[in-house]
């Protein structure tokens, strides 16, 4: 582990509240795709498969940003492991409608209350930035390690998913993400020593983080941004079945996650200098031209090569957009503020997955890559309108200008002092 890596978990109970997360996180790369799977290889029809996986993946972004509120109000153990049961007996029932083919409603149904899952991710996040709050570095190199979590999800994830939906039975990847997320939260929730302590109510005031117009902006480009990713993952399953492999497609979406690993990994042994929210800006940008290459690929390892490439400039805007929701929220209001990025993209999954099933329906897997390329475009436009608010500084008296916390490795006051 190199030394900025080894740093970080010098603090007691990192290790096993990581460990934790990353156990709980890998339903986010399971179930979506796990649901398109096993409903394509029982029906047939991706139109069905992905709207179920939009269903699933909006209910999540509705009930994201309220569970993670309620965390910030009442702690994670006290919250998180209701709504982890929830989300498990729903999808039960979503795998129970499916093998006995029971009336569409029904699965529309339990797709929706599946969305009651928390945003584990958010959660770990939520702890490195208690423990870090006032270490710039420390924190930044936290954000990169989770986001190397997160594509370690997003490699194994689809592998495991796809695999045993295809091998096994349909049901069996999006079951078994079931019991990753179940395992997930209650083992993340038993580590006391590392929950955020929650505010008292007299501090939760001024409403939805989401008044932040920075985190505004965040919100809105990561929708187009989740279109891209929703999009890649349902019409690559398409594409990979075109070509007789349909197994093949947990491979190549495994490949896009590694070239973002990698990226994080990197990005994370940095300390970067300037603007954050011109990275970000640049980093948008850079997921909207990649996705153009997709066009030209006419065989699963072309395909694979194009990802690699694009998954590249994946991590490292995480890493900077944690840091810019860490600069315009207000404290008491942190876990909500990164839940509401995760929601962005939810919504976006939902719609890009949604768009690129009914092409796929209609033109073929082919034309189905149009999708990301016209919401990577969004995404750019979206991040350029709104780039200037990014720049101004948070005035809630809690937050902090996402620049300055960049450009200044000194604690909270001192660098208040020196802003003033």
């Amino acid at each position: 582990m190199a030394s900025p890596y080894r740093a970080i978990f010098a603090a007691p109970g990192t290790r096993e509240f990581s460990a934790a997360g990353l156990v709980g996180r890998m339903p986010l790369s399971m179930m979506g795709i796990g649901v398109v799977t096993m409903i394509s290889q029982l029906t047939g029809r991706y139109g069905l498969a992905g709207a179920l996986a939009a269903t699933l993946a909006l209910s999540a972004a509705g009930m994201g940003p309220l569970i993670s509120r309620l965390v910030d109000r009442h702690g994670q153990r006290r919250v998180l492991r209701p709504a982890a049961l929830t989300a498990v007996t729903a999808v039960a029932g979503l795998l129970v409608c499916a093998q006995r083919s029971a009336p569409e409603w029904a699965l529309f149904v339990f797709a929706a209350g599946a969305g009651c899952v928390p945003s584990v991710g958010s959660m770990a996040r939520a702890r490195w930035a208690e423990i870090y709050r006032g270490s710039p570095r420390e924190l930044h190199a936290a954000y990169a390690w989770e986001s190397i979590v997160d594509e370690v999800c997003f490699i194994f994830g689809p592998i495991i998913a796809i695999g045993l939906s295809t091998a096994w039975f349909p049901e069996s990847g999006p079951l078994l993400a079931a019991l990753f997320l179940l395992v997930g939260v209650f083992w993340l929730t038993a580590q006391r020593a590392t929950e955020p302590v929650p505010q008292s109510r007299e501090h939760h005031t001024g409403g939805t983080a989401l008044r932040s117009p920075g985190l505004q902006v965040l919100v809105v480009t990561f929708v187009a941004t989740g279109a891209i990713f929703g999009a890649v993952d349902v019409v690559t399953v398409a594409f990979a079945e075109e070509r007789g492999n349909k197994t093949a497609a947990s491979l190549v979406l495994a490949v896009y996650a590694l070239g973002s690993c990698l990226a994080g990994a990197v990005f994370g042994l940095l300390h970067p200098r300037g603007s954050a929210s011109r990275r970000w800006l640049v980093g948008v940008c850079a997921m909207a031209v990649s996705m153009i290459p997709l066009q030209l690929a006419g065989s699963l390892p072309i395909l694979a090569v194009a990802l690699f490439v694009a998954g590249l400039s994946i991590a490292p805007t995480m890493v900077t957009t944690m840091a810019l929701v860490e600069a315009h929220v207000p404290r008491t209001k942190l876990t909500e503020g990164m839940t509401w990025t995760s929601t962005g993209l939810a919504v976006g999954v939902a719609l890009g997955s949604s768009a690129g099933g009914w092409v796929v329906d209609a033109s073929g897997a082919r034309t189905g890559f149009a999708v990301p390329v016209v919401a990577g475009a969004v995404a750019a436009l979206a991040a350029l309108l709104g780039h200037r608010r990014l720049l101004e500084r948070s005035t809630d008296g809690e937050g902090r200008g996402a620049d300055d916390q960049h450009r200044y490795g000194r604690g909270d006051e001192e660098r208040d002092k020196h802003l003033a």
